[in-house]
């Protein structure tokens, strides 16, 4: 009897998660076939495959600004990652390793920032910006970006940096390593599982990000994926087709980058979250 209740209990979880798979896979899957239709095919097929398969589409969105976004969003997007995992990790080592008079009031700082919405600090951003003639440059973008990701990378680092056992490290001090060499050899690979969480989060933070794209770049040349792509609506605004390719263009890296850290990103949320 206990075998039988078992079966149909993994029988529906199957069917459960598998109804929750299509659910989002479909319209990804539908995102990119409608992306190579036709204009008259996209309204009268919208839900069956193209009767005839444009993939002129593709190149014509990629031709038609969607190249030039895509590489800004690829640039902006990598050094903002890299900043907030090296200086975030280097602040979750400190503050799960040393102790030092103000630790904790340090950390409730760093963790207040994760109170300030970005929408708060737009005006201000936009003054300072100005001022010290960052506006309308890729630094506009890369710093509030670092600024506003760095609070949840430090404490989901640090709170799984804080799990891996101090003997390790003991060890290696005996051994003739400095501090440096711990955080470097011991830290950073036992911890890849949280710092490939922190990057996938990062990315897809910044490569979405629209509010202070628009706000504080006025160039087109600089302009990231999500400014482009409304652009590209005002540009083509009959014709579907090489919208949605567009689209389907922009969301390809963070589905590729999901798929590629997907195991290292459920293990150090996992990990990362119950800590510390």
């Amino acid at each position: 009897m206990t075998i039988v209740k078992n079966r149909i209990f993994q029988v529906v979880i199957l069917l459960w998660f598998s109804m929750f798979s299509l659910v989002i896979i479909y319209p990804i899957i539908w995102l990119a076939l409608s992306g190579l239709k036709t204009n008259s095919d996209f309204f009268l097929n919208t839900w069956s495959l193209p009767e005839e398969w444009v993939w002129e589409n593709y190149k014509a969105a990629w031709d038609a600004g969607i190249g030039k976004y895509f590489f800004n969003s690829v640039f902006i997007t990598v050094v903002s990652v890299i900043t907030v995992l090296l200086f975030g990790s280097m602040a979750a080592y400190g503050l799960s390793r040393f102790r030092f008079k103000g630790q904790n009031i340090l950390l409730i700082i760093i963790l207040s920032g994760l109170m300030l919405a970005p929408q708060v600090s737009l005006i201000p951003l936009y003054k300072l910006l100005q001022g010290i003639g960052l506006y309308n440059t890729y630094g506009a973008l890369i710093i509030p970006y670092v600024a506003f990701q760095l609070p949840f990378a430090i404490f989901l680092m640090r709170s799984y940096f804080l799990s891996i056992p101090r003997e390790l490290e003991e060890a290696a001090i005996i051994d003739g390593c400095n501090r440096w060499k711990v955080y470097w050899n011991i830290i950073i690979p036992m911890g890849k599982p949280i710092i490939a969480s922190c990057a996938l989060l990062t990315a897809m933070n910044v490569w979405n990000e629209f509010m202070f794209a628009l706000v504080f770049i006025e160039d087109s040349s600089l302009r990231t994926i999500p400014v482009g792509l409304m652009n590209l609506r005002s540009q083509l605004n009959t014709n579907f087709g090489i919208q949605l390719a567009g689209l389907a263009i922009s969301a390809l890296p963070m589905i590729i980058a999901y798929i590629i850290f997907q195991k290292q990103f459920v293990r150090g949320i996992s990990a990362g979250g119950v800590k510390g």
